[in-house]
């Protein structure tokens, strides 16, 4: 049954610059599942192949336009990939520790908060081609999302912003550039962890329901996200966070773990 909950808690906050890795972790510790941290935490990553697979069936038309887009992402994709690659165990150790997840829970939180204004400012500028540099600069952005808690989604729509995009190309961009950064990490992850999958009964079976879950919802959420942003902005999603995260913190601190 849990790995069902976390099937939809990942297809539900991938997107969202809620931080699915945060919630996930939250989850592990409110379904108490940390004895079984190591088979966990190789499902926890395994399941975002049916998030990604998302982004190209909701956008389809847009990975069919030219070679130049998949050039562009692969320029985003180049910080985040050198440095999640070498500094692997570093990331590693911090996805075991949950106050590292809730203090950037809610410092991400207010700077959220912020946002509406940057936004606001944005939402005019008429759409155009990503540059290069653009690219790159996001993907730079990218890299603060190895920490724990601080979302993908958030780093890089924050980097999109700061290139002057409107929100919706900040957005697809960032979507778009989940996909190459996704794969990547989902696919070494899933590699080295697979002695330990085939050796955990029924957790190939598992892992394909996962996935399967986290699509369907990962299609609901990205629609629904596009839609609603747009009219409620970021404050809220801001608050949310700072919400959540102090409750985490205080779970932790209450239970002096």
């Amino acid at each position: 049954m849990y790995y069902f909950i976390l099937a939809v808690i990942e297809g539900l906050t991938e997107y969202l610059p809620v931080s699915s890795t945060g919630h996930l972790i939250m989850a592990k510790r409110m379904l108490e599942l940390t004895d079984q941290e190591e088979v966990v935490n190789i499902f926890i990553i395994a399941v975002q192949f049916g998030a990604i697979l998302a982004v190209p069936v909701v956008f389809y038309k847009k990975f069919f336009t030219s070679i130049d887009f998949y050039l562009k992402l692969f320029v985003g994709f180049i910080p985040a990939g050198i440095i999640g690659f070498l500094l692997n165990d570093v990331f590693d150790k911090l996805l075991s520790s949950e106050y590292v997840v809730a203090f950037t829970l809610i410092s991400v939180g207010f700077v959220l908060t912020m946002m509406d204004d940057w936004y606001h400012k944005n939402k005019n500028y008429v759409s155009r081609p990503i540059t290069y540099k653009e690219a790159f600069v996001i993907g730079i952005f990218q890299c603060v999302a190895l920490i724990p808690g601080v979302s993908r989604s958030a780093a890089t729509i924050f980097g999109g912003l700061s290139q002057k995009l409107n929100w919706k190309q900040a957005t697809e961009f960032s979507f778009f550039l989940a996909v190459p950064t996704l794969t990547a990490a989902a696919g070494y992850k899933t590699l080295k962890g697979w002695d330990k999958i085939q050796k955990t009964d029924g957790m190939l079976e598992y892992l394909v329901l996962g996935n399967i879950v986290s699509f369907v919802v990962a299609l609901v959420t990205i629609s629904l996200f596009i839609k609603i942003v747009p009219k409620i902005g970021f404050r809220y999603i801001g608050i949310y966070r700072i919400i959540i995260g102090l409750l985490f913190l205080f779970t932790l601190l209450r239970s002096g773990s």
